[in-house]
């Protein structure tokens, strides 16, 4: 399958019934890198939710008639600026109805979890996400392979009962810093 960029699959995440998850492997991605609230977080400003983002409010909106999101970020130990930065963030998230925990890497590794980050739709169809050594995504892949698609549920189903809640991972982070 061709990669497509990623506005061409956005409508997934309107159109999805039931379930949208995504595993997270990056160590950092340079879009967060690039923007101005990651430098002020790197300057010592906490990042303040957005509620008005149109990623909360079609949380918010798909959550509220049903649909669950979610997400597990693997983590190193430590984490990196980028990774601490996304543990800082995920509160707005989580406000707007999305369930974001956080794995540590070494488990990942030990559950043979994908080096890939991607989305799940409906235990149906994945978008898997090509990302290139900058940590720059260069396009996603629209997967509908039903051998494909059911590895990446394996990979949520052994990751997600291991991830915690990301404000407990979070909370340990800030207190050793």
């Amino acid at each position: 399958m061709p990669l497509v960029p990623f506005e061409e699959i956005a409508h997934l995440f309107s159109e999805f019934e039931h379930t949208a998850f995504r595993l997270e492997t990056r160590r950092g991605y340079a879009s967060d890198r690039q923007g101005a609230r990651f430098q002020a977080f790197m300057r010592g400003t906490d990042p303040q939710p957005e509620p008005d983002h149109p990623w909360n409010v079609n949380v918010r909106e798909k959550t509220a008639a049903g649909a669950r999101f979610s997400r597990v970020r693997i983590i190193d130990e430590p984490p990196t600026d980028a990774q601490q930065f996304l543990m800082a963030t995920a509160a707005g998230n989580i406000a707007a109805g999305e369930d974001i925990r956080v794995l540590p890497r070494g488990e990942a590794v030990r559950l043979a979890l994908p080096g890939y980050d991607f989305w799940l739709f409906d235990s149906q169809a994945m978008v898997r996400m090509h990302i290139d050594d900058t940590d720059t995504t260069v396009g996603v892949e629209l997967v509908e392979d039903q051998a494909q698609v059911l590895a990446a549920c394996r990979a949520r189903d052994a990751a997600w009962p291991l991830a915690v809640p990301t404000a407990e991972a979070w909370a340990q982070v800030r207190s050793s810093v």
